[in-house]
């Protein structure tokens, strides 16, 4: 039996099979979330003069306090230059700390200072808020879903990064 795209079958399975027609418009909806998703804190990026890759930098070093430069710079996907260049402007504001590594003097471990901590604190605020209210209006089968739809999508190296981090970071 054919419900809206799904196909019902005997157990209670269903099947979902997609026009491009339902596949583009999921990624116009993604698309536009990303822009609802990023401006609250793009806004508060603008008092510092920063941008969304210093977000994801402040982001990671603070789920994960210790991380490398070259595991954060694995899990953003920009080039070395351009990491360095974010790094040192934050470095230089006072918001991350860059510690020598204990098991390889080479490395260099990023952790968050109070004031790094405070404007993570913010960003997330203002995306933790938008995404508690998409959850509670879309349901826990959603939320549900909608993770797991995520996560296909990512390759699989990021996957493990993530998987990695998803419930043993603060």
């Amino acid at each position: 039996m054919m419900q809206g795209g799904r196909t019902e079958t005997g157990g209670g399975e269903s099947l979902l099979f997609l026009t491009d027609e339902q596949l583009r418009k999921g990624i116009e909806a993604m698309y536009f979330a990303y822009r609802a998703f990023t401006a609250d804190p793009d806004r508060i990026l603008e008092n510092y003069e920063y941008g969304r890759a210093h977000h994801r930098a402040i982001h990671f070093i603070n789920r994960q306090p210790g991380l490398t430069v070259n595991t954060l710079l694995t899990m953003l996907g920009v080039t070395k230059q351009s990491l360095n260049r974010v790094l040192r402007t934050l470095v230089e504001d006072g918001l991350v700390e860059a510690r020598v590594g204990r098991r390889d003097k080479r490395e260099r471990n990023l952790f968050l200072t109070e004031k790094g901590s405070a404007l993570e604190r913010d960003l997330s605020e203002a995306q933790r808020a938008r995404m508690r209210a998409a959850y509670r209006s879309a349901g826990p089968a959603a939320v549900t879903g909608f993770r797991q739809v995520l996560e296909a999508m990512m390759d699989p190296e990021i996957r493990r990064h993530y998987l990695s981090m998803k419930d043993g970071a603060p």
